[in-house]
């Protein structure tokens, strides 16, 4: 596939942050802990399902102390309208158990020990770096994936090579918050179904050759006209005084001889 060029990549940034000059993640956190947990939870979920989830919880246990203490029968219970949420909350105690063993109960500012955390990858622990710290890390999720590729910006055939050529293309100014403008953009509008062309601000940039027409006058997507009925075709008869067509007749008519039509 076709790449953007440099100068294009340039364009394309300035468009977004003209549209969004202060992104953010829309999972609802406290501190770089509740942060933790609600990326971990966000695998395979909605950001709005996992903050419905944690809007209680994190009122009262919003530090790795509190959520062991909180225990894992209890954080099922709490989390359990998310999916895979065993699995989760068997995660979300033990590193909390970790952090409170191994890192005096604080996130660890750096990716090989938030990597060494339970349910914590490569992606959540570059959300974590990217919106905790202040690094400009880039989490390549579906919506990224799909965008990258899709609009020429980034090709590649696996979440770690996008990765690798958005570092590689995006400008430094724009790096700190690259993650989030694309993220949003891929989830509002170029979207995986029906992608939202006319409204897209980087529509003159992107490289995808299947972009929507939205932008065809009105008369080349109007419905066919509609074919005249036989209650129409009788009306114009009786309008012009023509004889209307023998199956547009009042049904019942009867014919010269007395027998039905």
């Amino acid at each position: 596939m076709a790449r953007m060029s440099k100068e294009n990549v340039g364009r394309f940034f300035a468009a977004l942050a003209a549209e969004r000059p202060d992104p953010t993640t829309e999972l609802e956190y406290i501190n770089p802990y509740t942060l933790l947990v609600a990326v971990v939870l966000s695998a395979q979920a909605t950001d709005v399902s996992v903050n419905k989830a944690t809007a209680e919880l994190f009122k009262s246990v919003d530090t790795p102390a509190k959520m062991v203490a909180f225990g894992e029968p209890k954080l099922r219970d709490a989390i359990k309208t998310i999916g895979l949420y065993r699995t989760k909350a068997a995660n979300v105690i033990r590193l909390s158990e970790i952090l409170v063993q191994k890192h005096g109960g604080e996130v660890p500012a750096n990716r090989e020990a938030l990597e060494e955390l339970p349910g914590v990858g490569r992606k959540t622990a570059n959300v974590v770096l990217n919106v905790a710290f202040g690094e400009p890390t880039i989490a390549v999720d579906t919506h990224i994936f799909r965008l990258a590729n899709r609009t020429g910006l980034a090709p590649g055939n696996d979440p770690r090579a996008v990765e690798e050529a958005l570092h590689s293309v995006v400008p430094e100014p724009y790096l700190r918050h690259a993650h989030h403008w694309l993220i949003l953009h891929g989830r509002y509008v170029c979207t995986a179904r029906n992608p939202k062309c006319a409204a897209c601000v980087v529509r003159d940039l992107c490289l995808y050759e299947a972009k929507t027409t939205a932008d065809v006058p009105a008369a080349a997507n109007a419905s066919p006209a509609r074919r005249p009925s036989n209650r129409d075709r009788a009306s114009s008869a009786r309008a012009t005084g023509r004889r209307a067509p023998r199956r547009a007749r009042r049904r019942g008519a009867t014919s010269r001889d007395g027998k039905a039509r």
